[in-house]
């Protein structure tokens, strides 16, 4: 089994204790301190060091590492909050260090320094790592969540998941594969066949759901029924049969009239005048046409030319907006290269007026002898000769930037001629154009004054003549007959009224028909979805079955490997049915519904030491309000325990002597006590001992 035990643990500035240290030298420790001193905090600050979060496996950035004043704020700034404990891993030393600090730089221009944030170090040994390097040390010698599991009696019951409790559980007793479950239970024979490869929570999942639908829609189908019954026409009082037979009889009498009106309307002689009249028509027609379609071919083909005149026009006056706005275009740009070319103009007058300055030292720099005649005079003619040479340089460029601007400004001007000689050739294109245009549009105007109105035509207007004398001749006829029809048409509104009333009287048996058939469809339904929920209910209790056969196959086997705790994993439902739990027991009494103190953490020291056997791992136990417990299970891992004692009078005096208070003396410590209620101690089994 692999030890871990704690041979040393040094707090500073953390949570509110200034200094603290716990010399364990691997043995068991007993930490006393009134409520609210700070002994959670050294549990805080062991797990803080290892893994940067704290008992309730909250992050630095969720609790405070800083002391806090009276109304919450920080008590002092530019602390280092440190940690650092000496750990005896199988008889080796590791040390472990994590050092927690504010961040203070002070910007170019500011009078006083700022705070940018936090940074924590990390060191092994004393050699400074990385963050990573570091958890790379510390996952070297324990998995942190096996840690946690192995560190704290509570940890397992009020911090895990009941999820994350049970996969432990089963991973220390050993899952049962479904096969044995289905072996040791015949009536389970054909679950697998019920499942077809779907997981059993998955399966159940959808049997809750498909049965909760199916419920519903059994409730509602009642409801359905009797909404279709109530909709059913009432067809007591009628007969189908007769029904039919009066139908079929009406409609008979209906043909019969109709036939006669039309014999009425249709006489022979209307239909000979209605047949000249469409001749009459005819003939018309033709006439008007045969007067104007030579004229009309003219007006169309005019009215082409027109337009295509028109299009010719507008076509030409966008070319000359064109040409126009480049014109403006290069007026601009010619101006502005006229502009550069006048600066420069300026530059090169500027240039010719300059004139040769030179004043070169007489002495030589290093002795300070006066130079000889010859070398000055040397001196001044290449400095003269070097300014003349930058002097042509610079003219030269600038000569050929100006003839480079107005050769440029030259051709935009020649630009704008050219184009200013083609707008107006094109002026006298469109003043061309619209004097073709208002030409044709007279020739247009002349043609369709040509076109001659059929009505002043003698033969035209004899047609017209014979076309209204038929007109009125037809009237006369029609109205004669149209008071004999008059009657017969009555009596057939009369009839059809009276099959109408008759149809609606039948539509009411094809009602009644469909509304019995859809009551069997929704009956049909009801003891389908009554089939399948019972289907159902069978599965799920198989399902329930299986869970009920493995949770006794397991109980055993689980709780056959701890001494004081047993465990839960179901829980039976009223209807019967099966909730996935994983409550802690002792003595039948739930480790969340009334368990004591003492029972608890005696609890969690046996659920440690079946986990420390099952991992091979010991680690340090910290036990946490410890004086409500009178005897503690035994470990194999080093315990701390944590108390609040009575009073610290009620100590032997050779104890209270060795035990001496971070805050200094005896009587230091005795008086922080009283007043101040801040008061740590430690002591170490064999310290107890010996003082006793």
């Amino acid at each position: 089994m692999k030890r871990i035990d704690l041979e040393r643990l040094t707090l500073r500035n953390f949570k509110g204790i200034k200094e603290f240290n716990v010399l364990a030298d691997g043995r068991d420790v007993d930490i006393y301190g009134d409520n609210a001193t700070g002994k959670t905090t050294i549990f805080d600050g062991f797990l803080w060091l290892l893994f940067g979060k704290d008992s309730e496996n909250r992050t630095e950035q969720k609790f405070e590492i800083k002391e806090l004043n009276s109304v919450g704020k920080v008590l002092q700034h530019k602390l280092e909050h440190e940690i650092e404990g000496s750990l005896l891993v199988d008889g080796s030393r590791r040390i472990f260090r994590r050092v927690y600090a504010e961040k203070w730089t002070k910007k170019r221009g500011a009078p006083v320094e700022s705070f940018e944030g936090h940074t924590t170090t990390y060191y092994v040994d004393g050699v400074p790592l990385s963050m990573r390097e570091f958890q790379g040390e510390v996952d070297s010698i324990i998995n942190e969540e096996l840690f946690r599991l192995l560190t704290s009696p509570s940890y397992f019951n009020e911090v895990l998941k009941k999820e994350d409790r049970r996969k432990v559980l089963l991973e220390v007793s050993g899952d049962l594969t479904d096969e044995e479950v289905l072996h040791s239970n015949k009536e389970l024979a054909g679950l697998p066949t019920i499942l077809a490869g779907r997981e059993m929570e998955a399966h159940k999942k959808v049997i809750t759901a498909r049965s909760a639908a199916i419920n519903k829609e059994i409730k509602e189908l009642p409801v359905r029924i009797s909404e279709v019954q109530r909709q059913m026409p009432d067809v007591a009082e009628l007969d189908e049969e007769l029904l039919k037979e009066d139908i079929a009889l009406l409609r008979s009498r209906i043909e019969s009239r109709e036939a006669e009106v039309s014999r009425i309307l249709s006489g022979g002689e209307v239909s000979v005048k209605e047949k000249r009249l469409r001749e009459v028509e005819a003939e018309q027609i033709d006439i008007k046409s045969r007067l104007q379609s030579s004229v009309l071919n003219k007006v169309a083909e005019k009215r082409n030319a027109v337009n295509l005149k028109h299009s010719k026009l507008d076509q030409h006056r966008r070319s000359i907006e064109d040409m126009q706005q480049r014109i403006k275009q290069n007026e601009r740009l010619a101006a502005g290269r006229h502009k550069e070319a006048e600066r420069l103009r300026a530059d090169f007058t500027a240039l010719k007026e300059e004139v040769f300055e030179h004043h070169h030292d007489a002495s030589c720099p290093t002795c300070g002898q006066n130079l000889p005649e010859e070398q000055i005079k040397a001196a001044h003619e290449k400095a003269e000769a070097d300014f003349n040479l930058h002097l042509a340089d610079r003219k030269a460029r600038i000569n050929a930037d100006g003839k480079a601007a107005v050769a440029e400004a030259e051709k935009f001007e020649q630009e704008v001629k050219r184009l200013q000689i083609d707008i107006d050739e094109l002026n006298n294109t469109l003043a061309t154009l619209q004097a073709e245009i208002s030409g044709a549009e007279s020739e247009l105007a002349e043609l369709r004054a040509g076109v001659k109105d059929p009505a002043a035509d003698p033969e035209y207007a004899g047609k017209i003549a014979e076309a209204t004398r038929l007109q009125q001749e037809i009237v006369t006829l029609r109205q004669s007959s149209q008071s004999a029809a008059a009657g017969v048409r009555e009596e057939i509104g009369r009839l059809r009224l009276e099959v109408e009333d008759m149809e609606r009287d039948l539509a009411k048996f094809d009602g009644v028909q469909r509304g019995q058939q859809r009551v069997a469809e929704l009956e049909q339904q009801e003891r389908s979805l009554a089939g399948e929920y019972e289907r159902l209910q069978h599965e799920l209790f198989l399902c329930e079955e299986f869970t009920r056969t493995k949770v006794n196959l397991l109980d055993a086997k689980i709780n056959s490997k701890f001494k004081l705790a047993r465990f839960r994993l179901f829980e039976e439902q009223v209807n019967g049915g099966l909730k996935e739990v994983c409550d802690t027991l002792y003595k039948g009494v739930p480790y969340e519904g009334g368990l004591n103190n003492a029972a608890r953490i005696n609890v969690g020291l046996d659920i440690i030491n079946t986990l420390g056997e099952h991992y091979g791992f010991s680690a340090p136990i910290f036990i946490d309000n410890a004086e409500g417990v009178t005897k503690l299970v035994k470990t194999e891992g080093q315990m701390i325990q944590l108390i609040v004692p009575p009073s610290f009078e009620k100590l032997p005096d050779d104890v209270q002597a060795h035990l001496v208070s971070i805050h200094g003396s005896h009587e230091n410590a005795e008086r922080n006590w009283i007043k101040r209620n801040s008061t740590l101690r430690v002591e170490t089994d064999q310290q107890i001992q010996e003082a006793i």
